[in-house]
């Protein structure tokens, strides 16, 4: 038989495309059109549906950049479509090639019930199941002129006060017209075989037997007649439509969904809206498909709906008490998991996991991060004390170097909590439910002989719009059919819950699942890491003092609402494409400003705090929020500055003189270290005294500001790739050096530089009385584009590995590139510390709002090692903000030589967390006190539920076991070992033993990296 597959094929594609699809909707007539344009901002519906209209007509412009344009379409359904299927098609004009990265509209009734969505793939309203003639239609769409911005270059759309009054887009069409059953479900029967049909192997013989049936439709389509001729059409497919899947063919979990970023090519105002439009849609289809279930994350956006849309939302509520609409992920918002710090990650799932109990008494099981760029190994812990036990992700299958070998896993994280995690083999969170897309998710299993089954998330996304009817049909047809996986809709914990019964001995995946991409996130936007990091440490000294105060100052009140209303906030701007960087402008503009104001109520509310316990009169208060003691002043207690003794041995400085040898710079020192800055600013040398041990390697130079060329291949915002690395200017020509400041508490040495395309940077390193750490601040004035500027730290440490701090505790990685994996981690995340270390001695870098890292290893030709941390300060990709990192930053990092792990962990704090002086003269004890060289106290705080218990979360640092004390500044009543939600945990282990001894005390025994939260019950509320 002649071989001509590819003629039916093409005829296949032709006829779908100019014939059958155009005739799904028949007889037509125009409506009547009326616009009225919102001024600014999107008004309240109430104000858009008694808006002044005017008439209006097809092809008219319509939309400036981020506009809203109101449409009303009125007509009459003709009397001769009586008994007619009828639907209103709406096209704003649409680019079909891309929902939710464009135009978007949400119809109304004139009454204000949001009806449902549109956007390019899903247009149509239906008006009459089977209509009588001469219906009256009004309907109204809230249109929002959401810029194409996913296939542009750098440029001004992406912020409303760049983006201009130019009108994007024209309307298309405003028709009533026939909807023809047979002729949409022939489309359906074609569009799922002719895909199924292209990825069955030549040699399978279901393929021929799928074309053949294909073929006869075709022939007996009547193309003068699509309508009446489509049932005949049908007929010639039944067979092969009705023939069963393989009793061993992979087994697809669908699962609706719209992944919605909360902000990334639109604002978070914007998002608002999207969620409305979607959650719409979802709630429409299920009316008329009691089979559909829709997953949906982010309790942040079903927060939104609930305020913004609260007539959407009752809807979804009652979806959610059916079982249709499921509640998933147990996080406030799909966040990044690399940067977020360890107490806010916690709080994405107490705010997350919360929200979905109190308002659907739904307790979430699954974690769900389809799109975040690499996920903590900190993370399975995390899940596991949230209440969860599995776990989802796609986007490792982004990685460009290394294929993950795993689909079903085990995922053991940082101390040893495994979590039950899963991959889609179809390789997208945004699945069509095509054949195509089900026969490449059931090729692509890595578990085949031991499992059987994928989960599949079906649904327009990342802009939202989410399960249209087509896939829903698709679903209906894949259900069980020769060729392809056997497809079932179902909740997500059904998948879960079967995919672990088959495969108990699933393999184990140790440590970070690292994305081999998207490195660039850790730097981008470096104002909105700088504002997350600074607002989870403010946090942390606002919760610590109003607890303190709330327990030892009568009528002082825990400020509840305000810390509740912060944290969300913060939250929010942890999502996976605000904190990496990746969004546009306007996203970056409004952090930068929420941040400043977020800054203001958390000092507030910390001088609130420490003003109440300072007792006022005479003299100042010293406080320290951080978890170890300094200066004399104990971790989380205060001490007037008065009682605080100096430090035993004073700084001194001397200049280094041309004719001593020298290259006219200083040295500083303080009996602790001593510290050599040459004539260009540079840090030639850093001794530790007590050891005799040099930091700084042969030849080398520290604090040198490196600036390289980055020109990503792909995504700018998001991408560093290693050819970065081929060319490299070192800033080593100075303007001005001098010695700032000199006194016996501290000096500081400054050297400013220009550079590139009018770029300045002041350094200033200062050396403090009493410190083992040579601090760093960096005052850079950016202009330049497309580069990157890193710190260099080149260290004579003898290190195959790193320490980098993560969430509660610290991942090692190597510093060599023996494997592909390894050398695929040219870039890092690190949070306050990065540690290199040989047996015996070490040395850190701290930082106060960076987190891309490198660390390089060579061999000198003395023999000796030179590993070369150095800090990721500031990018310059022009896409998706042209502006992203200019103008002015002060960034703050310290070189910490002979550093242990306590001691990384100790800087690291001290960096974040500064002491507070206010007027006063009391001392203030600390409200707890661990004692445990591994034992650190991530927060201190009120319990959620106002009862007055005081909740205490702490974490073993160093990576082994701990033991210690915990003492409370109170009498204690009892003390519980609760999950992050502060429910009492059954004995296990993430419930170690946990008593009060005979002194009042809480002896602790923690293994490596392991988190507990305590509720303390004082003996007054017992």
């Amino acid at each position: 038989m002649h071989d001509d597959r590819n003629l039916v094929e093409q005829r296949l594609h032709r006829v779908l495309t100019e014939r059958i699809r155009p005739a799904v909707h028949g007889p037509a007539v125009e409506l009547a059109l009326e616009r009225w344009d919102a001024p600014g901002e999107p008004v309240p519906v109430a104000e858009g549906l008694a808006a002044t209209y005017r008439p209006a007509a097809v092809g008219d412009a319509w939309g400036p950049a981020w506009g809203t344009t109101w449409f009303r379409v009125t007509g009459l359904v003709p009397a001769a479509w009586a008994g007619r299927t009828v639907e209103a098609v709406l096209d704003l004009g649409f680019d079909r090639r891309m929902p939710g990265f464009q135009c978007e509209g949400l119809v109304y009734r004139p009454d204000g019930e949001a009806v449902k969505g549109l956007h390019p793939s899903n247009d149509w309203v239906r008006i009459a199941d089977a209509a009588a003639g001469g219906e009256r239609v009004e309907l109204l769409v809230e249109a929002a002129a959401n810029p194409i911005l996913n296939e542009q270059g750098p440029g001004p759309l992406g912020d409303r006060l760049t983006a201009g009054d130019e009108p994007l887009y024209r309307v298309t069409r405003m028709d009533l017209a026939v909807f023809e059953p047979q002729v949409w479900e022939l489309v359906q029967d074609l569009e799922v075989l002719g895909g199924l049909m292209t990825r069955l192997a030549v040699e399978d013989a279901r393929r021929w037997t799928i074309l053949r049936a294909v073929e006869g439709a075709l022939d007996a389509l009547d193309l003068d007649d699509v309508v009446g001729s489509a049932p005949a059409a049908r007929a010639a497919l039944a067979g092969v439509l009705a023939a069963p899947a393989h009793a061993s063919a992979h087994r697809v979990s669908a699962v609706g969904h719209a992944h919605i970023d909360s902000a990334w090519l639109w604002p978070l105002r914007e998002t608002v809206r999207k969620v409305a439009r979607t959650s719409a849609n979802v709630v429409a289809l299920m009316d008329d498909h009691p089979e559909f279930v829709f997953a949906m994350s982010q309790a942040q956006q079903l927060a939104w709906l609930k305020e913004h849309r609260p007539e959407v939302y009752a809807r979804v509520k009652k979806r959610v008490a059916d079982g249709s609409f499921v509640p998933v992920g147990g996080m406030w918002v799909e966040s990044d998991t690399n940067m977020v710090g360890g107490e806010a990650m916690a709080r994405q799932f107490v705010h997350g996991k919360r929200f979905f109990l109190e308002e659907f008494g739904s307790e979430t099981e699954e974690v769900w991060l389809p799109d975040s760029f690499g996920y903590t190994a900190a993370l399975p812990q995390l899940v596991r004390l949230s209440g969860s036990k599995w776990f989802l992700t796609q986007k490792i299958s982004w990685s460009q170097t290394n294929a993950f070998p795993h689909h079903t896993f085990w995922w053991e994280g940082i101390d040893g909590t495994r979590v039950f995690t899963h991959f889609p083999p179809v390789d997208t969170y945004n699945s069509d439910l095509g054949g195509e897309q089900l026969a490449h998710a059931a090729a692509n299993y890595r578990e085949k002989g031991r499992g059987s089954r994928s989960l599949v998330p079906f649904g327009f996304g990342d802009g939202g719009g989410g399960p249209t009817r087509e896939m829903l049909a698709r679903a209906r047809r894949l259900r069980d059919l020769e060729g392809s996986p056997r497809v079932e809709i179902e909740r997500p914990a059904a998948f879960f819950a079967k995919a672990a019964a088959e495969y108990r001995d699933a393999p184990v995946w140790v440590g970070e699942l690292y994305l081999e991409l998207h490195r660039g996130t850790y730097t981008s936007q470096a104002k909105t890491k700088q504002g997350n990091r600074r607002s989870e440490s403010l946090l942390r000294e606002a919760e610590l003092w109003a607890a303190t105060a709330a327990v030892r100052v009568p009528g002082y009140a825990y400020p509840y609402e305000r810390l509740d209303a912060i944290w969300k906030t913060v939250l929010l701007h942890q999502f996976h494409d605000i904190l990496p960087g990746s969004s546009i402008a306007w996203v970056h503009r409004e952090a930068r400003a929420t941040y400043a104001r977020l800054r203001d109520e958390l000092l507030a509310l910390v001088d609130e705090a420490q003003r109440a316990l300072a007792g006022g009169g005479p003299g100042t208060v010293v406080f320290n929020a951080a978890p170890h003691g300094r200066g004399g002043v104990p971790a989380g207690g205060a001490r007037p500055r008065a009682e605080l003794a100096p430090a035993t041995e004073p700084v001194t400085v001397e200049r280094v003189t041309a004719e001593q040898g020298g290259t006219g710079g200083f040295t500083l020192a303080n009996g602790l270290l001593r510290v050599v800055v040459d004539g260009r600013g540079l840090v030639v040398s850093a001794v530790e005294l007590a050891s005799g041990r040099e930091a700084i390697a042969p030849g080398g130079a520290g604090n040198l500001l490196q600036l390289h060329p980055d020109l990503p291949n792909l995504w700018d915002a998001w991408d560093i790739d290693s050819f970065y690395r081929h060319r490299v200017t070192d800033l080593v020509a100075v303007d001005e050096l001098t010695l700032e400041a000199a006194s016996a508490e501290a000096a500081t040495v400054a050297v400013t530089r220009s550079f590139g395309a009018g770029s300045r940077v002041t350094q200033r390193l200062t050396l403090r009385a009493g410190a083992r750490v040579l601090d760093a601040a960096a005052d850079i004035d950016w202009h330049e584009r497309e580069k990157i500027l890193k710190a260099a730290f080149p260290l004579d440490v003898k290190a195959d590995q790193s320490a980098a701090e993560t969430q509660f505790g610290h991942v090692h990685r190597p510093t060599h590139t023996n494997t592909s994996w390894d050398a695929a981690k040219f870039e890092i995340c690190a949070h306050r510390w990065l540690r290199v270390a040989e047996p015996g001695w070490g040395a850190a870098v701290v930082n106060d709002s960076t987190y891309g890292h490198d660390v390089t290893r060579e061999v000198r030709p003395d023999g000796g090692q030179t590993t070369t941390v150095r800090l990721s300060l500031l990018r310059a990709p022009r896409y998706p903000d042209p502006e992203t990192d200019q103008g002015e930053h002060l960034l703050r990092y310290a070189l910490v030589p002979g550093a242990s792990l306590v001691d990384a962990v100790t800087e690291g704090h001290r960096i974040n967390l500064p002491e507070r002086e206010v007027p006063g003269s009391a001392a203030v004890e600390p409200l707890v006190t661990v004692a445990g060289e591994g034992l650190v106290v991530a927060a201190v705080k009120l319990a959620d539920d106002r009862g007055g218990d005081v909740v205490v979360r702490l974490y073993e640092a160093t990576g082994g076991r701990s033991s210690g004390r915990l003492v409370t500044g109170f009498p204690l009543a009892s003390v519980t070992t609760t999950d992050l939600l502060e429910r009492p945990l059954a004995a296990g282990p993430l419930a170690p033993e946990c008593a009060i001894d005979a002194a009042g005390g809480v002896p602790l025994t923690l293994r490596p990296f392991q988190v507990v939260t305590l509720r303390l019950t004082p003996a007054s509320a017992g």
